[in-house]
C-alpha cells in the first residue's frame, strides 16, 4: 500500500473494532497491515484464532473537508488525514470487497482535495506546453492526455493530465499532495511568461470519480448527453442530473469511467442521484490505492519524485512527437540524453511467487544472490489476482519480464518476477 494511506492510519484516533476471524475485516488487516498478531490471526483464519483489533481514524480537527464530509460520516465513511484533508479510507464494505466492486459494478469516489485548475489565455497552450512535456498543440479540442511537469534537471514535480478545451482554455487536475509546491512552481513561471495566460483554481466546484464497467450506464441515466461517443481522454461540459458539469473520460483504476466537475452547489444531489443507482457504491482511497496498483498506475511521492525522470519511470511515451524535435521544457536536454543512451534504472512490476507480508516502500529488491539493486516504490496485496504485487526501481539489465528477483520485507525474503503492467487489463472506452 501506498506510505501515505498508511501515515494515514498511523496518525489517527478514533477507534473502531472488527473481529479478527471476520474475513471482510482480516482481510483489511492484511492490506493495510496491522498489528503482527492481527496479521498473523489473518493468515491463519482456518485456526479461528478469535479476539479483535482496533483501527484508527483521523481527528479532523484543523483538516481540510470536501463538501461532501458529512455525507461521507452519514454513510458509514472512516476519515482519515489525507494531503491535509480528512478523506475516507473505506466506508462499511471492506477493502477487499470495494475493490472486487469496482472491478464489476460501479464505484463513486471524492477526489475534490485534488487542485483542479485552469490555464486561460490567448497564450495558454505555450505556457502549458513551457512547464510540461505535453503536446498541447497538437491535442483536438476537447481532447487530454497524462504529463507530468519537470524541474530543471528532468525531475517529476507532478503528474496531471492535461487538457485541451479548446486553443485558449486548458484544464488541468494536479495532486492534492503537491498543490502548494505546483502552485508556486506555475506562478514563479508566469511571472517570467510574456504572453496572455491566467491560472485559475477551480475552488468553487467539487471533482469525484466514477468508475467501473456499469459506470457509462449509470451515468447515461442522468444525462442527454451521447456517452457512447465520449471516448477515453475526451472532455464535454454537459448538464448531469441538471447541474452544469465538466465531464472527462478518465480515471485512476484502469477501468472505463469518467471524473465530473460539478459547481459545489450542485454537488450533493448529483451524488446522491448516482448513488441512488443499484449497481454503484461509495469507494474510499483504501481501494482507490489497490485499484490504481494493479492498474499499474503511478503515485506521485512513491513512484514519482524530484529525482526521477519520465523515462525512468517508464513516462517517455507522455513527451509528445512534437515536443521530441526541441524538448523544449524544464530538464529537456537531460531528458533528450537519456532517451538517446538509456537510463541507468527502470520502474518495473513484480509478481510475488511466494505468499508473505506485502512489500512496502523501500522495501530492499535484491538479485537471486541477495545483492541489493533497488528498492520497492510501491505495494500491496492484489484482491482481483489474489496475490501480492508491487512497483519498484531496478538496473535496466534486471528490467526485462521473467526475471527473478527477491523482494527483503520485515527482514524476510520473498521470490518475486517481474511482470510486464498492468497486472491487470484496462478496460478504457477506445474506439
Amino acid at each position: 500500500m501506498s506510505s501515505s494511506i498508511r501515515n494515514a492510519l498511523k496518525k489517527a484516533t478514533t477507534f473502531s473494532t472488527f473481529s479478527a476471524t471476520n474475513p471482510s475485516s482480516s482481510g483489511w488487516a492484511s492490506r493495510f497491515g496491522c498489528a503482527a498478531a492481527v496479521v498473523e490471526s489473518s493468515r491463519n483464519q482456518s485456526k479461528n484464532l478469535g479476539g479483535i483489533f482496533k483501527r484508527r481514524y483521523a481527528d479532523d480537527a484543523g483538516l481540510k473537508k470536501t463538501v461532501l464530509y458529512d455525507f461521507h460520516v452519514k454513510n458509514g465513511g472512516k476519515m482519515v488525514e489525507f494531503a491535509g484533508f480528512s478523506m475516507p479510507i473505506q466506508y462499511k464494505d471492506s477493502i477487499m470487497e470495494a475493490t472486487q466492486h469496482c472491478r464489476t459494478k460501479a464505484s463513486l469516489f471524492d477526489v475534490s482535495h485534488m487542485l483542479g485548475s485552469s490555464f486561460k489565455g490567448k497564450d495558454a497552450v505555450k505556457f502549458v506546453e513551457s512547464i510540461t512535456v505535453a503536446d498541447v498543440k497538437g491535442l483536438a479540442d476537447g481532447t487530454g492526455t497524462l504529463s507530468v511537469v519537470t524541474n530543471d534537471n528532468g525531475g517529476i514535480i507532478d503528474d496531471t493530465v492535461v487538457t485541451k478545451v479548446n486553443d485558449e482554455w486548458i484544464y488541468v487536475v494536479l495532486n492534492a499532495g503537491c498543490a502548494d509546491k505546483d502552485k508556486a512552481h506555475i506562478n514563479k513561471h508566469l511571472a517570467k511568461f510574456d504572453g496572455d495566460c491566467k491560472f485559475i483554481e477551480h475552488s468553487d466546484r467539487s471533482l469525484f470519480a466514477l468508475q467501473g464497467p456499469k459506470a457509462m450506464e449509470t451515468l447515461q441515466k442522468l444525462t442527454d448527453a451521447d456517452l457512447s461517443k465520449l471516448y477515453f481522454g475526451m472532455f464535454k461540459e454537459m448538464t448531469v442530473s441538471g447541474q452544469p458539469c465538466w465531464v472527462t473520460r478518465t480515471g485512476y483504476t484502469g477501468e472505463d469511467g469518467f471524473e465530473i466537475s460539478v459547481p459545489v452547489p450542485g454537488t450533493l444531489k448529483l451524488v446522491e442521484d448516482l448513488v441512488a443507482d443499484e449497481n454503484v457504491r461509495l469507494c474510499g482511497l483504501g481501494a482507490r490505492d489497490s485499484l490504481r496498483l494493479e492498474a499499474g498506475l503511478c503515485l506521485y511521492g512513491n513512484d514519482l519524485s524530484e529525482e526521477t525522470t519520465p523515462p525512468e519511470a517508464g513516462l517517455t511515451w507522455t513527451i509528445g512527437k512534437a515536443r521530441r524535435d526541441t524538448f523544449s521544457f524544464p530538464g529537456g536536454e537531460r531528458i533528450r540524453k537519456q532517451i538517446e543512451e538509456g537510463v541507468p534504472q527502470r520502474r518495473v512490476g513484480f509478481e510475488f511467487l511466494e505468499k508473505g507480508a506485502p512489500a512496502r516502500q523501500h522495501s530492499k529488491i535484491l538479485d537471486m544472490d541477495s545483492k541489493e539493486v533497488g528498492e520497492i516504490s510501491s505495494g500491496g496485496f492484489s484482491p482481483v489476482l489474489g496475490k501480492n504485487i508491487a512497483m519498484g526501481y531496478v538496473p535496466k539489465a534486471l528490467a526485462k519480464a521473467g526475471t527473478e528477483v527477491q523482494v527483503e520485507t520485515r527482514g524476510k525474503k520473498t521470490r518475486a518476477v517481474v511482470k510486464k503492467m498492468p497486472f491487470v487489463n484496462t478496460t478504457y472506452y477506445k474506439p
